[in-house]
C-alpha cells in the first residue's frame, strides 16, 4: 500500500511516503509561519525523490491533533483536497502510534472522507480592534 502521512501539529511539520508497505521517505522541518507556503513544495520534493508520482498513492494518514490552530487547519485542508482530487481515501489519527494505526485503518478500507482537525482546546479568539 502506497500511502502519504502528514503531520502539521506545530511549527515542525513531519511528511512521509510509504511505498507498498514501507517508508521510503521522511521529511522533518521547521516550517513556523511558512506552512502554507511550503507543504505542497515539501509534498512534491518526497515523490521527486522516491521517483513515483501522487498518482500513485492508495491513500492519505493525517495526524489531526491536538495541536496548533492554524497548522492542523493548513493540513487537513491540503489533505483533505489531495484525496477528493486524487479520489483516494484518508484517515486521520490522533495518537502516539498515529501513522501505523492509520496505516491499520486503510487496510481495513475505513475512509473518513474529510478530516476535521482537532485542537485539544476551544479558540482563543481575540476581540475586534476599532
Amino acid at each position: 500500500m502506497n500511502i502519504l502521512y502528514l503531520k502539521t501539529d506545530g511549527p515542525t511539520t513531519y511528511l512521509g511516503l510509504a511505498l507498498a508497505g514501507k517508508l521510503v521517505q521522511e521529511v522533518n522541518w521547521e516550517s513556523g509561519k511558512d506552512l502554507a507556503r511550503d507543504l505542497l513544495s515539501k509534498i512534491a520534493s518526497i515523490f521527486e525523490a522516491s521517483e513515483t508520482k501522487l498518482e500513485n498513492i492508495d491513500g492519505i494518514v493525517i495526524y489531526k491533533g491536538p495541536g496548533s490552530f492554524t497548522s492542523l487547519r493548513i493540513g487537513c485542508t491540503v489533505a483533505n483536497t489531495l484525496s477528493y482530487s486524487r479520489g483516494v481515501p484518508i484517515v486521520g489519527t490522533s495518537d502516539l502510534h498515529w501513522m501505523s494505526d492509520g496505516m491499520e485503518r486503510l487496510k481495513a478500507g475505513e475512509n473518513d472522507k474529510i478530516v476535521i482537525p482537532e485542537y485539544g482546546a476551544e479558540p482563543n479568539i481575540t476581540p475586534q480592534k476599532k
